[in-house]
């Protein structure tokens, strides 16, 4: 009889074959992460945001990009990490979410990947008490760690509505 973990996330519907193909990979302070290359529009430097009372504080302001309003979100501070200086390398990726143009802002980018279902491994159950709703898992490139992000879940529905109601209206 084979011995399973217990659960080791809060996925309970992992599964590392879904999770396989091509992956943008960029970084924010010391850690990687990578995120879906089918959500990605474009990839841009940092540029001057229009502040909008109100606003979450993960809400830099927002751009217009060709003719579209576009919210700007820094990940450092969604993610619950230590404010950066933003510099020459400072980029923003504009993706596609759920139908939504978001631009987030990134310390830098690196590389577009393929990984495979063998690369990818579930989160383990050390980090249970943050929350991982937006992570799919973590994948091993030679001897880098990636911590991949299901970007589509990183903002709450409620996010998304409070976004639409402040930016459109």
């Amino acid at each position: 009889m084979e011995l399973r973990p217990a659960v080791v996330s809060n996925k309970s519907t992992f599964n590392a074959e879904n999770a396989s193909g091509e992956y943008l990979t960029f970084s924010l302070g010391s850690e990687s992460y990578a995120l879906e290359i089918l959500k990605v529009q474009e990839i841009r430097g940092y540029d001057t945001v229009t502040k909008i009372v109100n606003t979450p504080e993960f809400v830099k302001g927002v751009v217009n990009l060709r003719g579209k309003i576009v919210p700007i979100v820094d990940l450092r501070v969604k993610f619950g990490l230590q404010q950066a200086e933003y510099d020459e390398l400072t980029v923003v990726i504009i993706l596609n979410l759920n139908g939504r143009d978001v631009g987030i802002v990134v310390d830098s980018v690196s590389d577009v990947i393929d990984l495979k279902a063998e690369q990818i491994r579930n989160i383990p159950s050390l980090v249970s008490t943050i929350d991982t709703k937006h992570l799919v898992g973590l994948a091993t490139i030679d001897e880098q760690m990636l911590i991949l992000v299901d970007i589509e879940k990183l903002m709450s529905p409620q996010e998304f509505a409070f976004l639409d109601a402040t930016l459109i209206n």
